[in-house]
């Protein structure tokens, strides 16, 4: 028998990729994010002339597009879905989505350095980590659906609001980083205790390789600011960062996919 397919993830997906990348490349076009204000300049590539003004951090945002993808796609099995994402698929299919949103929300600021393209930069950011915490809540207090959704919410919103500061902050530079940085360490630490308690658990192999390729991508981050940084380069920190971030998303699904009933395994 052939395994049950759910063609919706990945129609998501790529609908997502396709109409946010469009968009992406109408706004840059013609100017909607507004003026160049230097956002994102401290990132160390050579501003562009052309319209696009960061080329190489604009377009490793790529990455995410296509680990967002590769999210919907894997999604599509029913069969390789984790026991709580088999229940409550449509939260495969929202996750999928917000990877691929990571892409075109980042490439906003780097391809104009907008003060609007920084604001969908954070806020991208903020999708994604407040989906997991508020999913690594959700099996912890056995959350409903519409409880997990106004979580979620109240997430973003608390880290949009914790973004509005307007001062540089030590190492991370905005205070919506470390709202970013505090939702991802609340997931990690419920997501070791749901392993621990049961009764499911999680191939924590794949936490462990997305929270290591996301502290690598963190050094080079910062390197890429200071001693790494060569302006004119085709190889860019930034850009890696992009690249490992996805892939580090990537790893946290098959994480959630991997997740079993203790009996099973």
């Amino acid at each position: 028998m052939s395994p049950a397919v759910d063609r919706r993830p990945f129609a998501a997906a790529v609908s997502t990729a396709v109409l946010s990348t469009g968009l992406l490349v109408l706004a840059v076009w013609q100017g909607w994010l507004g003026p160049d204000v230097d956002r994102g300049a401290n990132f160390c590539e050579t501003g562009s002339e052309g319209w696009v003004r960061q080329p190489v951090n604009a377009l490793s945002n790529l990455g995410f597009v296509v680990a967002g993808l590769a999210v919907g796609w894997h999604a599509r099995r029913v069969d390789r879905l984790g026991a709580v994402l088999a229940q409550r698929r449509g939260l495969g299919t929202a996750m999928a989505c917000l990877v691929v949103l990571l892409g075109p929300a980042s490439a906003a600021m780097h391809a104009t350095e907008s003060a609007l393209g920084g604001v969908l930069d954070l806020t991208s950011m903020y999708l994604v980590a407040s989906f997991a915490a508020a999913y690594a809540l959700l099996r912890w207090y056995h959350l409903s659906d519409r409880s997990f959704w106004l979580l979620f919410a109240g997430l973003v919103l608390a880290c949009e609001l914790t973004g509005l500061w307007p001062h540089e902050v030590p190492v991370v530079l905005y205070l919506g980083n470390v709202a970013f940085a505090a939702l991802l360490v609340l997931a990690i630490v419920v997501e070791v205790r749901l392993h621990r308690r049961g009764p499911t658990r999680t191939r924590l192999g794949y936490g462990a390789a997305a929270l290591a390729t996301m502290l690598v991508a963190f050094v080079i981050w910062n390197l890429s600011k200071g001693p790494l940084c060569d302006p004119d380069s085709l190889l860019q920190g930034h850009g890696v960062w992009h690249l490992l971030g996805a892939v580090s998303a990537y790893l946290l699904f098959r994480l959630y996919a991997s997740e079993a009933w203790a009996s099973e395994e």
